[in-house]
């Protein structure tokens, strides 16, 4: 039994340390884009070639670009990012079959649990851009949209990139969850589809336009919630 009520405290001890090296390296980093996509995509594919675009753009204007580190679509946007003005950061998560860190991160953090990690792409995001991917990347947008439903975060942009990719998924959320009112349908407008690279820009900038990129002080507070 002491064996097991000191694994419990080692394993607290391991959430505690995560969170606070992710807050203390994070915090000075300024206004970030978080970006998700799939780890499945080669180099030169026109995904690949489109998120590094969006990394390029995104880091020219001044937003430091945070993906979770790995390869494909994850690494064309720190790729991108890199070539670009601002930090580009991976939150790299340990896998049992090993994600590939890849190399274009100026700001490496590496997290063993999935919470915590989460906690640290929304923590600090002005916006999130998500492109296509698999399980993982649903599950980054769909925490996201139920922080925001909920009240939990402060509003920011949601972009999705490819419209024939998120088609299918957005008019089943229409007519299936706000058709039979499970959710409401201004929970939709929470999201903007875009195909190109210019236009994440826009979509983000045009939220923030008469507003700066800090939270308010009713929105710091918020996100001390999380």
């Amino acid at each position: 039994m002491k064996q097991d009520e000191q694994r419990e405290a080692d394993r607290i001890q391991r959430y505690m340390q995560e969170f606070s090296s992710g807050f203390e390296r994070l915090a000075p980093v300024g206004p970030s884009v978080s970006v998700f996509g799939s780890a499945r995509v080669a180099p030169g594919e026109p995904r690949y070639v489109l998120a590094e675009r969006i990394g390029r753009v995104l880091s020219d204007a001044g937003f430091a670009v945070v993906s979770g580190g790995g390869p494909g679509l994850m690494e064309a946007v720190n790729r991108g990012a890199q070539t670009g003005k601002s930090k580009s950061i991976g939150l790299n998560i340990q896998l049992p079959h090993s994600q590939q860190a890849n190399p274009y991160q100026d700001l490496a953090l590496s997290f063993r649990h999935f919470f915590t990690r989460k906690v640290m792409f929304v923590r600090y995001a002005s916006a999130y851009v998500v492109l296509p991917g698999g399980f993982g990347t649903l599950d980054e947008l769909a925490e996201i949209l139920t922080l925001l439903q909920t009240g939990k975060s402060r509003r920011i942009p949601i972009v999705l990139v490819e419209r024939a990719f998120w088609k299918g998924l957005l008019g089943w959320m229409e007519q299936q969850q706000s058709g039979q009112g499970l959710i409401d349908p201004d929970d939709l407008r929470l999201m903007t589809v875009v195909e190109e690279s210019e236009e994440v820009l826009q979509a983000i900038l045009g939220h923030y336009r008469e507003r700066g990129y800090e939270p308010s002080q009713e929105e710091a507070d918020l996100m001390f919630e999380l």
